[in-house]
């Protein structure tokens, strides 16, 4: 542990022209004493360490000095390429392992490009959560990381619909989808790919023994391919819709982005209102009615007939709050009077009030 921190200590005053003891108990995550101490270790070890003395003083190293511990380990160089998403890196463990690969790069970087890290990250952000949730991290996600970096064999307790299920699994790679993490594996001995959300494993232990990686794998492309075989098998359900040609704009906005795809790929031509009807698949008429909803009047539900019937009482209930005031019924805009409330005019002052 102190062998690791001596290093970094090392790195961090090569990669700049001199550090205070506050800044380096900072980095380090110890006290100004400990650093003291490190620093007298380094010097004994033919570091050349040299303390300034004085309120502008600090640590240095002197000579010239290069350390020639800059060669990335492989761990290192793998969470480098994460180094964008922090806060991913921390969940997966990999928080010091990328630390210390940035000062490494750092370290043997010439001094006009030291600034380099830090120019990227005031430019450059990830947020990946979705808006309006809280993201957790899965309590059994640094272990499930840990093995797909290292290629072994997980024993896994996933909990289903029907019950817990245990799997002996491949864990290839794993997914930050909207701050939800998902684990791609199959299970051990060859199989299909499937896909797991993190937070439904109950129990999780690697193994030692590690299996071959088949080199064909894409992660990426089996995530898209999972991705939409996931969206598709939720529309099980077909609404025949007209649409203006605003609604046929704001579809994509409404519905699933396949429907709205599938629907507008297979539209037929409009019709002398420049309307055009198109089927919009969808999880179901329920889901549908909600969708179709914030489309207002620029889409007509042409069937099923239960749909078209539900969006009629829905006009006709919003006919009788909007409807014109002299048919008979109560304004839209009409409230029950307080009692004493002064009665209005039609010029709509108080009546007794001044001109």
């Amino acid at each position: 542990m102190r062998a690791a921190r001596l290093i970094k200590m090392v790195l961090l005053l090569q990669s700049r022209p001199s550090m205070t003891a506050a800044e380096l108990a900072r980095e380090l995550q110890v006290s100004e004493r400990t650093v003291t101490r490190d620093a007298q270790a380094l010097s004994e070890a033919g570091v050349p360490v040299y303390a300034d003395r004085g309120r502008a003083g600090g640590y240095r190293l002197i000579g010239g000095y290069r350390t020639r511990l800059t060669g990335l380990a492989r761990s290192e160089a793998e969470a480098l390429f994460l180094s964008g998403v922090p806060g991913a890196l921390g969940e997966m463990g990999l928080a010091d392992a990328a630390s210390a690969a940035r000062l490494k790069v750092a370290a043997a970087l010439l001094p006009s490009l030291r600034d380099a890290p830090d120019s990227a990250a005031r430019r450059f952000h990830l947020d990946a959560p979705a808006w309006f949730r809280e993201p957790e991290t899965p309590a059994l996600l640094p272990v499930i990381a840990g093995a797909v970096w290292d290629d072994r064999l997980v024993e896994a307790v996933y909990r289903r619909g029907d019950g817990p299920v245990e799997r002996r699994l491949e864990p290839y790679g794993l997914v930050l989808k909207a701050g939800v993490w998902y684990l791609c594996a199959r299970v051990a001995g060859g199989g299909a790919y499937r896909t797991y959300r993190i937070d439904r494993f109950t129990g999780v232990t690697a193994l030692g023994e590690r299996f071959g990686r088949d080199p064909d794998f894409d992660l990426p492309g089996h995530w898209a391919g999972q991705a939409e075989r996931f969206a598709r098998s939720l529309l099980r359900a077909e609404v025949v819709v007209r649409l203006s040609p605003d609604g046929v704009r704001r579809l994509p906005h409404a519905v699933d982005p396949l429907a709205a795809r599938e629907a507008l790929a297979g539209a037929g031509a409009p019709d002398g209102e420049g309307w055009v009807t198109v089927t919009v698949p969808v999880e179901s008429e329920e889901v549908a009615h909600g969708q179709l909803t914030a489309l207002g009047p620029q889409a007509e539900v042409l069937a099923p007939a239960g749909l078209r019937q539900r969006f009629a009482r829905d006009a006709a209930r919003l006919a009788a709050l909007y409807g014109p005031a002299d048919d008979g019924r109560r304004p839209a805009d009409a409230r029950p009077r307080r009692a004493g409330a002064p009665s209005r005019p039609a010029d709509g002052r108080p009546r007794g009030a001044d001109a």
